[in-house]
């Protein structure tokens, strides 16, 4: 037997082959039959009694080995192992090996004892007709087929031998190719045998691989023949039209799966004649792969595999999730997750679209619209109430789209409107009325009720040539004049509004160029004992002189500063400058310099302020650093922190425009101080109103408790600075009354010459004192 490449599997086999061995009795019984009755008729014709115990052995050997087969048939063969395979092999063995060597046994006693002719020629007979069992029944062992034709062929040919008859020793000698053919052909067809099991066994194996590999993969099959019918459909073709696994849909159209899978409501009956065109136009090859859909929430995608004549297989798998995820993308891609309004990038698609479909000589605006002061909402209520308010509006917004408007949130606070059709301004105006009206007004945010007002900015223009690009900077542009003009409104572009962008766009690079290059001018505004007798510092002032605009004025380059990020650069370039003159004054004058907001933010500052004085070698007592309450605001701790360290490195803290501000004297308490300067709304029609008296004195009173100084500013007449004076309200002054801010080299030449009158003045008093101690 052939060695098997798995020998879990030659093992089944030769346990089926040994089972062969043991089946088909009848054949047995009725050989043992035939036996017997030959034995018995030798008998009586010869009288030998050797025939009659012959054939009684043969039964008895019949009647075990039938026995032996019974036992066989009650074994569980599941549980054989080879051991036991190769032991029930013996068994049977043993049997015919027995019932054979009596056969030949009475063939040779025959041929050598009885010299019967009748005798011989029966046994011999039977006995070789009981060979063809060898190939017809006993091939199943090959230990079998041997012992079978040794026990039977050796005595007849011993007995032929012992004939000594030439003729009877031929036949000895040409039995022998007999009975090898014999034993040959029953090889043969064990091994024949053996080989179509195998085959067959693989054949199956692979027909059950084939088959769990089509019922369990992912994808859906139906192979179809050249005629269009079902030759095959896997498990996942079934299960997901819901078609029974007892319907055959083997030799029918495809159409019928797919009624079957409209009948179980898998397929939508709408789409049921679509689906089936998809699917004619990939059997006929017109199309490789299509995408399908099912219902409204399924899609399926087939591709066609044609074989030629032979059909084609269709494949197809639900890619519902991949749909679903690719239209979430591209949601995610084109609107803004906050709102669910178009974002930028689909907005200009749609509106190019819109703009595609316009009739010539139609007109559109587009409008840009800003929450005012959307940045106080997320500083006092977080920006996730930020977020809530920004929904909000958006929610409005869309109650407004029904009126054909394309709306987008660009980021931020920002939203914009597309108007594609707009007939005249008259109907512009009308329309962005009713849009600021219909958002203008309160929210219900986190249990708190906040009134918002909207500004806008809105550009109109043809839609021949527009383009949505520059129709947004007009917008733009109109949106920052509605700001400037007090927010709460809207603004339609202007030619001009471009002019005065272009020129504030300049301004910006030429005021960064005059702070790089340090052509920022200095003025000085002096401070006075209130007698006027002296002179104690000034207040150093940037100016900006524009090569061609001429005197810029500080309210129109600071913000422009403070807008640019580049307050911090403006403030170095005027405590260097600043330092450097100072230095250069005569006596212990003192400079004071404006400190802003970002430079109370940032710790950079200290590093700043201490450069200035090492380069200029000016005493850190002599500079004097203004904060204002509104640069306090952002960050207090931050900045109490870094004017705490300021002052210890014995600068002087004064807080300017005081009393101005909701929470002034709470700054008096927490921040590190040395003087106050009160503001000119104080000293404003002081003579005129008794009340500004009171009030400017009760102020003073608080600011000498701390102990900290007064400076009176905005004074500018004699009459104020009498009363402030009889009142002793000020420490110094600083005011036109004494004088307006001048260069710093005039502020030298005054000081210089104010130093030497004060210097001469002493030494008169000086001397007029000796003069009277000694009368």
């Amino acid at each position: 037997m052939q060695a098997a490449d798995n020998t879990a599997f030659a093992d089944e086999v030769r346990l089926s082959f040994v089972a062969s061995l043991y089946q088909q009795r009848g054949t047995l019984f009725a050989g043992m039959v035939a036996h017997v009755v030959t034995t018995m008729a030798v008998y009586l014709r010869i009288d030998d009694p050797f025939y009659l115990y012959a054939g009684l052995a043969l039964f008895v050997v019949w009647l075990g080995r039938n026995l032996d087969m019974i036992a066989f048939d009650r074994l569980p063969k599941a549980d054989f192992k080879l051991a036991d395979t190769l032991r029930w092999e013996k068994r049977y063995v043993i049997g015919s090996f027995v019932t054979c060597s009596i056969l030949g046994t009475i063939c040779g006693h025959a041929l050598v004892v009885a010299q019967d002719p009748f005798a011989e020629l029966v046994t011999v007979s039977v006995t070789l007709a009981s060979m063809i069992s060898v190939v017809g029944r006993n091939f199943g062992s090959k230990l079998n087929v041997d012992m079978i034709i040794l026990a039977a062929c050796m005595p007849i040919m011993i007995g032929l031998s012992f004939a000594a008859d030439p003729f009877m020793i031929l036949m000895a000698l040409l039995m022998l190719p007999l009975f090898l053919t014999t034993r040959s052909m029953a090889n043969g067809v064990r091994e024949f045998l053996f080989s179509a099991v195998t085959a067959e066994r693989k054949a199956s194996e692979i027909a059950e691989r084939f088959d769990t590999a089509l019922n369990n993969m992912s994808h859906g099959l139906f192979m179809l023949d050249g005629d269009g019918r079902i030759e095959v459909a896997n498990r996942k073709a079934r299960d997901f039209f819901n078609i029974d696994a007892d319907i055959d849909l083997s030799g029918r159209v495809l159409k019928a799966a797919l009624r079957l899978g409209t009948r179980n409501g898998v397929i939508a009956r709408e789409n049921f004649h679509q689906i089936n065109e998809h699917l004619d136009n990939l059997i006929s090859g017109r199309e490789d792969r299509s995408l399908v859909r099912l219902d409204k929430n399924t899609w399926l995608e087939f591709s066609a595999r044609h074989r030629g004549e032979k059909g084609v297989v269709l494949i197809f798998e639900d890619v519902s999730a991949r749909i679903q995820s690719e239209k979430r993308i591209l949601h995610m891609a084109r609107f803004d997750n906050l709102t669910e309004l178009p974002n930028r990038s689909w907005f200009k698609d749609i509106a190019a679209a819109k703009m595609a479909k316009a009739e010539p000589g139609q007109k559109l605006a587009l409008a840009v619209l800003d929450i005012d002061d959307f940045k106080h909402v997320n500083d006092t209520m977080g920006h996730l109430s930020g977020d809530k308010l920004l929904s909000a509006i958006a929610n409005r917004l869309r109650s407004l789209s029904r009126q054909k408007f394309v709306i987008s949130r660009f980021g931020g606070d920002e939203f914009v409107l597309l108007m594609p059709d707009v007939e005249d301004v008259a109907e512009l105006t009308r329309t962005m009325d009713h849009v600021i009206d219909t958002l203008r007004g309160t929210y219900m945010i986190d249990g708190h009720k906040l009134f918002i007002s909207l500004s806008g900015g809105v550009a109109m223009a043809p839609v021949e040539g527009a383009q949505v690009e520059e129709l947004h900077i007009q917008a733009d542009l109109a949106l920052y004049e509605a700001k400037r003009r007090d927010k709460n409104r809207w603004t339609l572009f202007e030619e001009s509004m471009d002019l005065q962008y272009s020129e504030r766009q300049r301004m910006k690079l030429d005021l960064r160029e005059a702070i790089r290059t340090g052509a920022m001018e200095l003025c000085y505004q002096p401070m006075f004992s209130p007698d006027g007798a002296r002179i104690a510092g000034a207040e150093a002032l940037s100016r900006w002189t524009h090569p061609e605009l001429g005197p810029i004025s500080p309210a129109v380059y600071i913000p422009l500063a403070e807008e640019m990020g580049i307050i911090g650069d403006l403030t170095r370039c005027v405590i260097d400058k600043a330092a450097q003159e100072c230095a250069s004054w005569p006596g212990e004058l003192f400079v004071s310099v404006n400190l802003s907001a970002f430079d109370l933010a940032d710790r950079a500052i200290i590093s700043v302020v201490a450069d200035a004085l090492d380069r200029s070698g000016l005493a850190p007592e002599r500079l004097q650093l203004e904060i204002t309450e509104s640069g306090l605001m952002n960050d207090l701790e931050t900045a109490r922190v870094i004017l705490t360290e300021l002052r210890a490195m014995g600068m002087s803290i004064a807080i300017d425009d005081f009393g101005t501000g909701y929470s002034s004297l709470s700054y008096l308490d927490m921040l590190p101080l040395n003087k106050v300067k009160i503001d000119r709304s104080f000293v404003r029609n002081l003579c005129a109103d008794a009340r500004k008296l009171k009030l400017l004195r009760g102020v003073v009173h608080l600011a000498r408790e701390l102990g900290l100084d007064i400076v009176v500013e905005g004074v500018e007449t004699e009459a104020q600075l009498r009363l402030i004076r009889e009142n002793e309200c000020a420490d110094l002054i600083q005011g036109f009354i004494f004088g307006s801010p001048i260069p710093g080299s005039a502020f030298g030449e005054l000081a210089t010459k104010l130093t030497k009158q004060d210097l001469i003045a002493s030494a008169e008093t000086s001397r007029l004192s000796r003069t009277l101690n000694s009368v």
